[in-house]
């Protein structure tokens, strides 16, 4: 017997069964991991099987910096080359190694969290061969969002953005400031917007300027692998449940957490008051190659393969800029204040180690209303945000 089935969205809807020549065909399908729904894609098509010779050594050799691809057994890192291999060359009804349908789900996503190049896909359609009960085969079918000639012209508008944004780019900028170049230039470049075209992939970034959280990640990704920075894709859910896109980097060997997304603060209200809409700031730094033990106080890892334990806080931004306490410091906090004055800054913000630090931080400041040591006030008020979660208070200038 023989079954098609299609994947959007790791949904398995059944759509028709049809009798023919003694087999059975049924379909399925399931979209990627998105923020948003969207309609079901195209139906799978009856094709002359393909088979794709034992994948090649260089291929191997391409991924070794490929996350998800290192976590993999033996077994799923053959399906993950056969698929790889499907996909960039456009092929269908490929004969992969296993047939295993939960395998080649999970393989299929590590695919495509490793290779946000491969922004022309979004889903995939397989098709069971078997005799009786039992399960000879399987081919597997991706499913194309642009073809061949259309990729390859977005290919070279993403070229284009991509060569802009690096060339701007410190030349002496290690690791840490490739990846806060990076993660200003896409908060600087990009709007947050729900209705976004092609929202789940790099396009969205690139070309239209706009997107939601995967295409935020992924074109973090992107661009921080052509940087010569290693990052993956993680995904997963925020506070209130919905579904959530960021990154895990490696910064001299550590391991942190980026989400461009949430570094995107334009949207937010400042003090609640009536603030001049220029001192608005654009940019949360809290969200910059933090900690485990810091991202999940708001975010909840979903990933398809396992992530480290990120424990280094030597790249955290705020680390790295002198705004991180781990007690109270009046001399420093009071330089931060006189050199964000002297570079023009709208705002600072004070980044504490732990609850205690920030309710020490908290008290001083606020309560007993030392922060007007620290700031030029004529008319005596002052702007902030206090972030318990994140151990930061925010003051504007």
């Amino acid at each position: 017997m023989k079954k098609i089935a299609m994947f959007l969205l790791g949904m398995l809807t059944l759509t028709g069964a049809l009798y023919l020549a003694g087999l059975r065909i049924s379909r399925t399908e399931n979209r990627l991991y998105r923020q948003e729904d969207v309609g079901a894609g195209q139906a799978a098509k009856r094709l002359p099987e393909q088979v794709i010779s034992k994948t090649n050594e260089k291929l191997r050799e391409e991924q070794k910096d490929c996350y998800a691809f290192g976590k993999l057994t033996e077994e799923e890192k053959e399906v993950y080359l056969e698929i790889i291999e499907a996909l960039t060359a456009f092929k269908e009804n490929v004969k992969l190694s296993s047939c295993d349908k939960e395998l080649i789900s999970r393989v299929f996503q590590c695919v495509l969290n490793d290779h946000p190049e491969i922004f022309y896909v979004e889903g995939y359609s397989y098709t069971e061969y078997t005799l009786g009960s039992l399960l000879k085969k399987i081919t597997f079918t991706g499913s194309y969002c642009f073809g061949p000639e259309e990729v390859r012209e977005r290919q070279r508008q993403i070229d284009d953005y991509v060569n802009q944004c690096l060339a701007g780019m410190p030349e002496d900028a290690d690791e840490y400031g490739k990846v806060k170049y990076i993660y200003e230039y896409l908060i600087h470049h990009t709007d947050y917007d729900a209705e976004a075209k092609n929202s789940q992939n790099i396009c969205s970034v690139f070309l239209e300027r706009r997107s939601v959280c995967q295409g935020y990640a992924k074109a973090t990704q992107y661009l921080l692998n052509r940087a010569g920075v290693y990052a993956t894709l993680v995904l997963g859910r925020v506070v209130g449940g919905e579904g959530h896109a960021w990154n895990l980097v490696r910064i001299d060997g550590e391991y942190y957490y980026v989400d461009t997304t949430w570094g995107d603060a334009s949207y937010q209200a400042v003090g609640g008051g009536n603030y001049p809409i220029e001192k608005i700031p654009t940019i949360n730094y809290d969200y910059l190659c933090v900690t485990t033990e810091q991202m999940e106080v708001t975010h909840t890892p979903e990933n398809v393969v396992e992530l480290p334990l990120c424990t280094a806080i030597d790249a955290n931004f705020y680390v790295r800029e002198g705004a991180y306490f781990t007690d109270w410091d009046e001399e420093r906090i009071k330089k931060i204040f006189t050199d964000g004055y002297e570079r023009g800054d709208t705002y600072v913000t004070l980044k504490c180690s732990g609850p205690a630090v920030y309710r020490k931080m908290q008290d001083a400041l606020i309560e007993k209303q030392e922060i007007f040591r620290y700031l030029d006030c004529p008319d005596k008020a002052v702007s902030y945000v206090e972030n318990e979660k994140q151990y930061s208070l925010s003051f504007w200038l």
